[in-house]
């Protein structure tokens, strides 16, 4: 079956480009200085948005930066919470995007965030029932069948995910402009680093459906 592998491969290059491309530009707009940290810039977008019951707190790694809705926290990595500059501005506006998005019941978030249950009981079964699945094929094809209905709902959390992350950055980018955060000549610097970052979702959407498709022609396979 060389379409899975040629999937496999094209996803793997892809993935790597868009990983060295992202890293490549957040240390290159982590050079350009502006006059806020990334907490400031934080604090600023959420009380900008009427929104004054969410923290912003600091969070240990490299780009760790995420916001949870359960504790209304915007978390930001060490690095980002504490520099002034673009990227760090981008990356804290772009976690208040989500937070905003909690607070105005955005449909894809609400959506992905009902799946989280689903998915999380997902990924702490399905690896076993495809090994499984893929051991008994012929004798008892139903539970690779279970197997690939599991794994396609993390498939369509990943997709979901994309029109989440997408408009957490459009927010962001148009806030940071009106703002007046970024000026002229670092609003295309905070708009290219959150497009690189929204490639490594797509890049992991791809991925996922990939390795759904290669179960599914395992599945279908058996009847040859």
């Amino acid at each position: 079956m060389p379409l899975p592998w040629i999937l496999f491969g094209a996803v793997a290059i892809l993935s790597w480009l868009v990983s060295a491309n992202l890293q490549r530009k957040f240390k290159k707009y982590s050079q350009t200085p502006i006059g806020m940290n990334g907490r400031d810039v934080a604090i600023k977008m959420l009380h900008d948005n009427g929104i004054f019951d969410v923290k912003v707190t600091s969070t240990r790694g490299h780009l760790t930066d995420h916001y949870n809705p359960v504790s209304k926290t915007v978390n930001l990595s060490e690095s980002v919470f504490n520099q002034h500059n673009v990227a760090a501005a981008a990356v804290a506006a772009h976690e208040c995007g989500h937070a905003i998005q909690h607070a105005t019941a955005f449909a894809p978030l609400k959506l992905r965030s009902a799946l989280v249950p689903v998915v999380n009981f997902s990924n702490n079964i399905v690896t076993w029932i495809l090994l499984g699945g893929m051991l008994l094929i012929n004798v008892f094809p139903q539970l690779l069948f279970i197997g690939i209905i599991l794994f396609a709902t993390t498939t369509l959390f990943a997709f979901i995910t994309l029109p989440v992350e997408i408009n957490a950055s459009q927010r962001a980018i148009a806030w940071l402009s009106n703002a007046g955060v970024t000026s002229r000549g670092t609003d295309e610097m905070a708009k290219s680093a959150l497009r690189s970052a929204a490639y490594t979702y797509v890049v992991a959407a791809l991925g996922s459906l990939a390795t759904l498709i290669y179960y599914i022609l395992i599945f279908m396979g058996r009847r040859r």
